[in-house]
């Protein structure tokens, strides 16, 4: 038997290219989220879920279910913890040019919006090991360097952790013209978020 099927490919906010899919068939609608990140209001603005001035009739939704725990029943917007983080980091940065904050980010992608967002307000690139990763995101190239010499870094290691409990960026940094930096580490994770009490 053969059935063609309809296949929309809509944003899912959650990394750059991150997808969920929506099929549509003589059987009806299903949409497959995968991991995604919307906003509030944003699904109601993706043209392509409507028909017409209303929402599509989907019979199944097949949901990431990362956070369906009670423990996850708030999670901040990503524009309230984009302004915590970006209190913390300019306090932080501005006392003086050897305080530095490292950005514990476990995966590869996924926190560009914080990185030009950091970029953009304190005009402070930050650091990443290497540049090839954004080759095909312009956009942010201008927010990111690999210059070490720079208040903000999201340099990664191997053993990541251990390097920050020696006052040690994961690059190699422990001073600049032979003044210690201070460092503070901050994990953008909602993993992390969920699993603790405050």
């Amino acid at each position: 038997q053969k059935e063609d099927i309809e296949v929309t490919l809509l944003p899912a906010g959650h990394c750059p290219g991150s997808v969920m899919f929506l099929f549509e068939g003589a059987n009806g609608t299903v949409l497959y989220t995968g991991d995604f990140r919307l906003a509030k209001g944003e699904a109601a603005r993706m043209e392509l879920l409507h028909s017409g001035t209303r929402v599509k009739d989907i019979q199944s939704v097949y949901l990431d279910t990362t956070f369906c725990d009670p423990k996850f029943y708030h999670i901040p917007s990503r524009e309230e913890c984009l302004n915590g983080i970006l209190e913390l980091v300019r306090s932080w940065t501005s006392l003086t040019r050897y305080h530095v904050v490292w950005l514990n980010c476990k995966a590869a992608y996924g926190y560009e919006y914080l990185f030009i967002n950091l970029s953009e307000e304190l005009g402070i690139k930050v650091h990443v090991n290497k540049l090839d990763m954004f080759r095909n995101m312009p956009e942010i190239l201008y927010h990111v360097t690999t210059d070490r010499h720079t208040q903000i870094h999201a340099c990664r290691h191997p053993r990541d952790d251990d390097c920050f409990r020696g006052n040690r960026l994961p690059c190699g940094m422990t001073c600049q013209n032979g003044i210690p930096l201070r460092i503070i580490s901050i994990k953008p994770s909602t993993m992390w978020f969920g699993e603790r009490i405050k």
